[in-house]
């Protein structure tokens, strides 16, 4: 009896004792690793929509600021878009309906044909905005002859816009805005099945009304619906409000298995999900659209704003919305994040440890860190720009705080802002090297004092020097 207790006693502390002196277990190549891009994708383009079909292309189409024709792009890269030769495929009638506001265009491609939804008014009443739906079975829809199927008839002759289309367990879905006439408002958002491309099944069910602070400034509006899947969850995300600074989007979630029909199976998040950001310069984003990365594993966010807050009479009138793009991330319950809308120029990543993998570099009350599950996104984004020192190096701004860098202070690391002496560009710029634990990865080496790296230590971010296995793994990250 006393040798079993004593050998048990032996395997509890062997036990132990490895739990003590084992380093963590390294990370996997992240499965979405970073996708950048330099923004804006494309000027005076509102409303963007971005199709990635089987033949390895992105079509893009978007609203173009005189109203009155559908354009639409091709490139084997998201941001190929940005200087694709552009195709007018369709012109608005000389009068009559399909006249006048030709809005928020979407090309959806649907058993072995392509599809166009888009909002149109009449020359005899600009504001009886409608949907109607363009249809070719070219292999190339740049080329093909469109036909119009008409417009799709709802449950009223109202204001309608912004259509679009979705399978959510092999059952496609239309989305779209509409007023309500029982309602004080501009617009509300529907969802009915789709017995063809252009004929609603059924009868629509209202699943959100514009009735929160943040849905009803200027104007009273949920508008331009645009679904993501992802974890068994559909998120619908819709904008909200006048569509000037104050623009920004909401979003609705349901349960994949849940009957999409039944308005109870949505939530509505309390507050809004993107939205203008003054840091970052970017006011009144809205009206997205969803796409994925050329690899297929990053979600990517397509959007429309304005880099101004101040708008000269009515918004519709003013052409200068800019499509943009930025990656999804989804935090640890399975829900999206879409941090901030970023500056223009490069977007930001996020940097995993390689021995930690559910923790990022971020900074948190200015001193940097690592953290698991940030909820703040954009304090653990960082633009990898080219160093301020120069010479090959590379500087990390804050995607949050442009103009602040992560910097070493007594070999702490902080993220402050530039103050334009040389001391603080050496501070703040840094050799990128490949993974000291792992290539496939990066490591930061300090400029200014060769040999000590950017590392964690209980969470905290330093710039030390590395020898031991460990050491290296706490200087190695991974882009995401």
């Amino acid at each position: 009896m006393r040798r079993l207790i004593g050998r048990a006693l032996t395997a509890v502390l062997a036990a132990l004792a490895l739990i003590l002196t084992a380093t963590p277990a390294h990370a996997a190549v992240p499965s979405s690793p970073a996708v950048t891009f330099t923004n804006p994708l494309a000027e005076q383009r509102a409303d963007p929509h971005i199709y990635k079909h089987t033949d390895g292309y992105y079509y893009f189409t978007a609203t173009v600021p005189e109203y009155d024709r559908i354009v639409l792009r091709r490139a084997a890269t998201l941001q190929g878009l940005a200087t694709a030769p552009e195709t007018t495929i369709w012109t608005k009638h000389a009068g009559g309906v399909m006249g006048a506001h030709i809005w928020a265009p979407e090309i959806h491609h649907i058993d072995g044909k392509w599809y166009v939804y888009f909002a149109a008014g009449s020359t005899s009443d600009v504001w009886a905005i409608r949907m109607y739906v363009l249809e070719t079975d070219a292999a190339d829809p740049l080329t093909g002859t469109w036909t119009e199927k008409g417009q799709i008839t709802t449950a009223w002759e109202s204001f309608s816009l912004d259509a679009t289309t979705f399978v959510v367990n092999g059952v496609r879905y239309l989305a779209w805005a509409q007023h309500n006439p029982s309602e004080d408002n501009n617009t509300s958002l529907f969802i009915a099945e789709l017995a063809n491309p252009w004929t609603i099944s059924g009868t629509p069910v209202e699943i959100s009304r514009p009735t929160l602070s943040w849905e009803t400034v200027g104007y009273k509006v949920n508008e331009g619906p645009a679904v993501v899947q992802h974890g068994g969850k559909v998120f619908m995300t819709y904008s909200a409000s006048a569509t000037d600074a104050n623009y920004c989007l909401g979003m609705l979630t349901a349960s994949a298995s849940s009957d999409l029909l039944d308005a109870a199976s949505w939530t509505k998040s309390p507050t809004p999900v993107l939205k203008t950001d003054a840091a970052t310069s970017q006011y009144g984003p809205g009206h997205n659209s969803f796409t994925v990365s050329e690899d297929g594993k990053s979600d990517v966010l397509v959007y429309h704003d304005r880099n101004y807050k101040d708008i000269t009479g009515d918004p519709l009138n003013d052409p200068n919305r800019r499509t943009r793009m930025q990656k999804i991330y989804w935090n640890a319950d399975g829900t999206p994040d879409f941090g901030v809308p970023v500056a223009d120029g490069v977007t930001p990543v996020r940097l995993s440890s390689y021995n930690y993998p559910d923790r990022y570099i971020r900074h948190y009350d200015f001193r940097a860190r690592t953290e698991a599950n940030v909820t703040d996104l954009a304090d653990s984004q960082f633009r990898i720009v080219s160093g301020l020192a120069g010479t090959g190096t590379v500087s990390l701004e804050s995607a949050n705080y442009p103009g602040y860098y992560l910097r070493h202070r007594n070999f702490e690391v902080w993220l402050e802002k530039d103050d334009g002496t040389a001391t603080f560009d050496g501070d703040a710029s840094f050799h990128q090297r490949a993974g000291l634990a792992d290539p496939a990865g990066l490591s930061l080496e300090s400029y200014n004092y060769p040999g000590r790296y950017v590392r964690h230590y209980d969470n905290l971010l330093y710039v030390r020097t590395v020898s031991t296995t460990l050491d290296k793994q706490d200087a190695t990250y991974y882009q995401e």
